[in-house]
């Protein structure tokens, strides 16, 4: 498979509490099956009376990472979006998590791109977090600093950078 069909059909599961965001999202996402909810409540009743291939999960105003516990539990690949929750911190929870991805709001007009790079990693058997750095490094650094990635040695060892 083409990696550019690897996202065609997937069943998508959006939340956000922004209806701009589920809207720019679904619209991007075009050759997806998707649904969203912009609750916490709605999100939960979705995840666990429909199957999902892959979640995408706004950290801020809808509880997020409660959300993503459910989604784990249920297998479904999940990427966390924010724009308030953007901080080294909240990259290296949403990756112990088990999250598959962090992107910021002001990337996700790259959601393909992320998206497919999680389907990629999953049909080969690579870490879902494979090429995150690659993508994220500069703007990250543009962010938070150069030394953005000391704030966690363990974190970057075990993700297989070293410092």
């Amino acid at each position: 498979m083409k990696r550019d069909d690897l996202l065609k059909g997937k069943k998508i599961l959006i939340v956000d509490d922004e209806p701009d965001i589920l809207d720019t999202l679904e619209d991007s996402l075009y050759m997806c099956d998707i649904t969203k909810a912009n609750s916490f409540n709605e999100a939960i009743d979705l995840l666990k009376s429909m199957h999902f291939d892959l979640a995408v999960i706004d950290i801020m105003g809808v509880d997020g990472y409660k959300i993503l516990e459910i989604a784990n539990e249920k297998k479904i690949l999940s990427v966390m979006l924010t724009a308030h929750a953007l901080n080294p911190e909240n990259i290296i929870k949403s990756y112990k998590e088990g999250a598959a991805s962090y992107i910021p709001k002001d990337k996700m007009g790259d959601i393909t791109i992320f998206l497919t790079d999680i389907l990629e990693a999953k049909e080969k058997g690579k870490h879902f977090w494979w090429c995150w750095l690659e993508r994220l490094d500069s703007y990250c650094e543009k962010k938070f600093g150069e030394d953005w990635k000391n704030i966690d040695k363990e974190f970057w060892d075990d993700f297989g950078y070293f410092m």
